[in-house]
């Protein structure tokens, strides 16, 4: 990676100083014949073509020895199901027990805020398990989660939605009201597999009239796959973003012009992007962008950007950056702090999570109130790129205040070199192992788990039903063209309320390669869209991960056929579409189960849609409400009574989509705003 002060002062010469870069000159140099294969589609290589014992070489076997001890601190993964877990556990999630279960008998009330010990512990299930206080939340006491999924076996469906997205879908996020998704590349290659419309061209010279007339942004709808390009001015290449009150997006940074620019675009019928170059007081290229509880976006870090701004109002422009030195402390050689975690915490402090560290910033005062415990083990942000979430934010009538937050972050690197070493074909192991802590707590601990394999450039995306979804990415070496080998094809369902060592569930696998910028969206059906990978320099489609334009739709467990009749309707007539905060709703569905609804197997979910891109989910976050009464109301229907979150701490105002989740599945969502 290029040394930032040339970078300034040799603006030309950083694409020889860049491991990442320095292949843009060769788009001059490009034969014709991939040009070529650009513009006809190519078909990419057969999915046999990329089993990992393919690549045995490639994975440098002879230089890593035996196994995984280089990237893995838990061992060989095969024995995952043997591994002990570490020791440093903390308050377990909500008070309950199951999260106490490793807890070694010298140190039963080390960090356990509960004072429950293990011997407690096994008292308690001998004498039958915990107990549902009916009348816990009206207490102010929250009741302990018994809720499950229906287990059947069924371990998700792929299918194939689309062979075609028109543009690798480097940044992708669901648009309210529309029923589409917005994906977008790079602009810098000036080649895609669509046309703007109408025979439209952006002038790349006005004196020699250098054009490029491929689109690099597209529309694509949920339901027919049919596609909407728009036109991109700016370079959008590692970019951010997120969505306003009123749904719509607002994209910062990118690359060379695009970097200080702040884009809208309108979910309405014709609209297009407006783009503000010079919006941003410093460039923001590989930033994180958040919403604030005012409706404000922060957006935090980039390449060479040590600092973080606020988004200005629609055609201002920021003088200066607020200096961020808790960037420069934790950028290393390879960086591996670009693309922070950024989470609006329940406290209305900020969460930055920026290679093994985190901190609590007041957004008002501009202070960081808390430095975190660093997360061990090795480097979770970019170019190493491991995953997150903030964990569902459970609320009830007793804790409408007082909302406990929780981070899980999960693979990366051990190694702070995994980039440079990468780029000299030495393909390090990633990271099998997750950090889980309460970001809330007066003093938070990691809580480690174990993946069943290594990942990094995953996508991490909660689900409806509550639970997290990890799929994508590669096993070994780094973010980066070309920088990564074997393939991780096999998705992992996480539980975070059942006990360590039981959270995670292997999944169908993919016969395609989701590397290097690719995404993942949360639809409002509660599947997921799969889509992109491109770890090339260009579209380029005979490489050993061709870039790639399908797009899979992925069903969750929950969408088993054989859960059919426990998927609830919910009734857009009887649910209000636009909500307050701290209010007692009423909404209504219905369910063909035959046997009564219980109330402690529902849940209302209301799940903010991700702006996703390397691995960050940026304002991704999913709530679940308090719930008051479920009531019968004639044959297979049911009335329910929640409480709507309590401010725009807990949540920000915008749209949202709202779930019903009987028996952990999830009814399709409607789009509801909340103000």
């Amino acid at each position: 990676m290029a040394d930032n002060k040339k970078i300034k002062s040799l603006p030309f010469l950083f694409l020889f100083f860049s491991p990442q870069l320095f292949l843009l000159l060769s788009l001059l140099l490009v034969p014709a014949s991939a040009h070529e294969a650009a513009a006809s589609g190519t078909a990419p290589l057969a999915p046999e073509d990329y089993d990992p014992k393919n690549f045995q070489e490639l994975n440098q076997e002879k230089v890593l020895g035996p196994h995984e001890k280089f990237g893995n601190p838990f061992g060989n993964k095969d024995d995952y199901q043997k591994q002990k877990l570490p020791e440093d556990i903390g308050t377990p999630l909500d008070d309950q027990i199951d999260d106490l279960l490793t807890v070694d008998a010298k140190k039963e009330t080390v960090g356990n805020a509960a004072g429950l010990t293990e011997s407690k512990v096994k008292a308690i299930k001998a004498d039958g398990g915990l107990k549902v206080d009916a009348g816990a939340a009206a207490k102010g006491k929250r009741a302990p989660d018994v809720h499950l999924v229906n287990p059947t076996g069924f371990n998700g469906k792929w299918e194939l939605f689309t062979d075609n997205t028109g543009v690798c879908s480097m940044h992708a996020i669901l648009l309210p009201k529309v029923n589409k998704v917005l994906m977008y590349d790079a602009t810098i290659w000036r080649i895609s597999k669509i046309l703007l419309p109408n025979g439209q061209c952006r002038i790349l010279d006005e004196k020699t009239g250098e054009k490029d007339c491929f689109a690099h942004s597209v529309l694509m709808d949920m339901t027919t796959a049919q596609l909407t390009p728009l036109e991109l001015k700016t370079d959008t290449w590692c970019s951010s973003g997120g969505l306003t009150l009123e749904g719509n997006l607002v994209s910062t940074g990118g690359f060379q012009g695009g970097a200080n620019t702040v884009r809208y675009l309108d979910t309405c019928p014709g609209c297009t992007w407006r783009e503000y170059p010079t919006a941003l007081a410093a460039p923001r290229w590989y930033a994180t962008q958040a919403q604030m509880p005012d409706g404000k976006m922060i957006v935090v870090g980039g390449r060479d950007a040590h600092s973080y701004e606020f988004i200005p109002p629609e055609g201002q422009h920021n003088a200066a950056p607020i200096k961020f030195d808790f960037l420069t402390q934790t950028t290393d050689k390879d960086e591996n702090n670009l693309y922070p975690f950024v989470y609006l915490s329940t406290d209305g402090n900020v969460f930055i999570f920026a290679n093994n560290r985190a901190v609590l910033l007041n957004p008002n005062t501009n202070q960081i109130v808390k430095e975190l415990p660093p997360l061990q083990g090795g480097h979770r942000n970019y170019p190493a790129s491991g995953q997150s979430v903030l964990l569902p934010l459970k609320l009830h009538s007793g804790n409408q205040g007082n909302v406990a937050a929780e981070v899980l972050i999960c693979g990366g690197s051990a190694h702070a070199d995994s980039y440079t070493k990468a780029a000299e074909n030495v393909f390090y192991a990633a990271l099998q192992d997750c950090g889980r802590m309460r970001i809330t707590d007066p003093n938070p601990v990691w809580k480690r788990d174990l993946m069943p394999s290594p990942r990094l450039m995953g996508d991490m995306s909660l689900l409806p039903s509550g639970e997290v979804l990890i799929l994508s990415g590669a096993k070994r070496g780094s973010s980066g063209w070309g920088f990564a080998r074997d393939p991780n094809f096999t998705p992992v369902l996480y539980n975070p309320r059942v006990k360590r060592g039981e959270r995670f569930r292997e999944l169908a696998p993919t016969t395609i390669p989701r590397m290097y910028h690719s995404t993942a969206t949360v639809l409002q059906d509660g599947r997921v869209l799969v889509a992109g990978s491109n770890t090339n320099n260009g579209y380029i489609y005979d490489a050993m991960f061709p870039t790639e334009l399908r797009a899979e739709k992925f069903s969750p467990p929950y969408l088993d056929p054989a859960l059919e009749k426990f998927k609830p309707q919910i009734d857009p007539a009887a649910t209000p579409e636009k909500l307050g905060f701290n209010q007692k709703i009423a909404m209504q569905f219905k369910v063909n189960q035959v046997e009564p609804v219980k109330q402690e197997n529902i849940r209302v979910t209301m799940y903010v849609p991700a702006f996703t891109t390397h691995s960050v989910s940026m304002n991704m976050r999913l709530l679940d409400l308090g719930l008051e009464a479920v009531k019968p109301n004639g044959p297979g229907v049911y009335s329910i009574d929640v409480w709507t979150p309590p401010n725009t701490t807990i949540a920000p105002t915008g749209y949202y989509l709202l779930f019903v989740v009987n028996q952990g599945v999830p009814s399709e969502g409607i789009w509801v705003q909340i103000k």
